[in-house]
């Protein structure tokens, strides 16, 4: 059985006096519960050493949002696995759609950041999803397929437990649309398929496939009772404890 991991991404928000804060109820809210689903709080990088210290002893994971595909160097602005590490992160969000969208990476660059991380021994995180446009034209699983598959020529199948793939169709980011669990499950296999193809199906079944398209406490429920979502990358809703915990609290009562 694949373990339910559900990830927060603070994106740009959460300074070290906030993100402390919300650490705490986070971690006040879980730290002594024995739960069955994986958590995660992916802060900005000024923020992680504050969660990472808040997190220490809770069994609660704190990962990066992004990182370079060197070791060091001239990269003014950019941060580095062996930086990472050294934070004690575990995890490194690589390839999300806002990345890709401002910062113009392509698949190839996420395929190396993937790479990087896995090398490092942390765990990736690798985003993939298709624009509204791409839906509508038709093209979203040529679009899907392209990016998980540049992430899978990279890697090999001994890396199938530590990757976790995050579907995130685009159009549903920040927008308040959402997949229809039938929409979410449908990609997920399809990723899946894609996955055993590459690596073989007993790898295929070793990775985690996140939805990562505003999932909620509303829609929570039906979405990881899917059986191939494993979990959510949650945005919006993980900046606040409530909903980031009704959320964790929904995975925890779904017997897959």
């Amino acid at each position: 059985m694949r373990q339910f991991l559900i990830a927060g991404n603070w994106k740009m928000n959460a300074g070290p006096k906030e993100a402390k804060a919300l650490a705490d109820q986070i971690a006040e809210s879980w730290e002594d519960k024995d739960t069955n689903s994986e958590i995660l709080i992916c802060p900005p990088f000024v923020s992680i050493p504050f969660v990472v210290k808040r997190f220490r002893d809770t069994g609660l994971k704190t990962g990066a949002q992004n990182v370079h595909t060197e070791n060091n160097g001239a990269y003014t602005g950019e941060i580095s696995t062996e930086m990472i590490h050294e934070l004690s992160c575990e995890y490194v969000i690589a390839g999300h759609s806002e990345r890709r969208a401002y910062f113009f990476e392509t698949d190839e660059l996420v395929a190396e950041k993937a790479k990087k991380i896995s090398d490092s021994g942390l765990k990736p995180i690798v985003c993939v999803g298709e624009k509204l446009d791409e839906r509508k034209n038709d093209i979203y699983r040529d679009v899907v397929k392209n990016q998980t598959e540049a992430v899978l020529e990279l890697l090999d199948s001994s890396d199938a437990s530590q990757l976790v793939i995050a579907y995130e169709p685009v159009w549903a980011i920040g927008t308040g649309e959402t997949a229809t669990p039938e929409q979410a499950q449908e990609m997920h296999a399809f990723i899946r398929n894609l996955i055993a193809d590459e690596w073989g199906q007993e790898a295929s079944e070793s990775v985690r496939i996140l939805y990562g398209g505003s999932m909620k406490p509303g829609n929570a429920e039906e979405l990881l009772s899917q059986p191939d979502v494993d979990g959510g990358l949650i945005g919006g809703a993980s900046l606040k404890e409530e909903s980031f915990s009704e959320i964790i609290s929904i995975a925890e009562s779904i017997d897959k």
